[in-house]
């Protein structure tokens, strides 16, 4: 049988989107809340339905309380995103490199020789992709450990926001340029073995998700936004 509470966080539920698990947490963590405030009503001698009722209302109106916990859920996509370009990034290019090394060998085995301005753009991806987006990323993770506290989450949701929607536009960038001048200088470089196939395939589709993941945070601040 379903009670105040039951159909209070119904709604909430429904009202939000995130990771699964961050969801799961904000509404134990506020039925908690909830039955606790009830026990009280009760113990204060109202009767059971009056005091999930005037729990209810002591917490907010659902409209209210969904904005605040969509902005933690943004925020909590957010850090999901950080630690994946954190981690996949530098993971994926060490993973070409291995592949490259062990299946391949030394680049004086290409048969078309390698323009300075290819050099130059394959610099900037290894840079981009070593060091440039996973450092952000990382000193944008410290930052929200302090961020929420001193801005708001609304606040620091948006700033992650931006954060994600230029990091991901320049990788997606870098990453652009390099496949195109490679298949402008010579296709074949991008097939040097199954191996290396798989890796650039699998940096194709940490991308597309880092995409995804960056959608999905702007979404949820138009939401809260409206």
């Amino acid at each position: 049988m379903n009670t105040v509470i039951d159909g209070y966080l119904g709604s909430l539920g429904a009202r939000l989107h995130g990771p699964r698990s961050a969801k799961r947490d904000l509404l134990v963590e506020a039925r908690d809340g909830l039955e606790d405030a009830a026990a009280a009503y009760a113990d204060a001698g109202y009767p059971e339905p009056e005091a999930q009722s005037r729990a209810v209302a002591d917490f907010g109106e659902v409209p209210v309380i969904a904005r605040e916990f969509q902005a933690e859920l943004a925020v909590a996509g957010a850090v999901r995103a950080l630690w994946t370009m954190i981690l996949g990034l530098s993971a994926t290019h060490l993973m070409w490199e291995v592949a490259r090394g062990v299946w391949w060998g030394s680049w004086s085995q290409l048969h078309t020789p390698t323009p300075h301005w290819y050099v130059v753009i394959a610099w900037v991806y290894d840079a981009v992709w070593q060091g440039v987006l996973p450092g952000f990323a990382l000193l944008a993770l410290v930052g929200t450990r302090f961020g929420a506290r001193r801005a708001g989450t609304v606040r620091l949701m948006r700033w992650l926001r931006l954060f994600l929607a230029v990091a991901v536009s320049v990788l997606v960038a870098t990453q652009a340029l390099l496949l195109g001048a490679t298949g402008i200088i010579d296709a074949a470089r991008l097939m040097l073995s199954v191996p290396c196939v798989a890796v650039v395939a699998l940096s194709v589709a940490l991308t597309a998700w880092l995409v995804v993941l960056a959608r999905r945070l702007s979404a949820s601040c138009v939401t809260i936004v409206a």
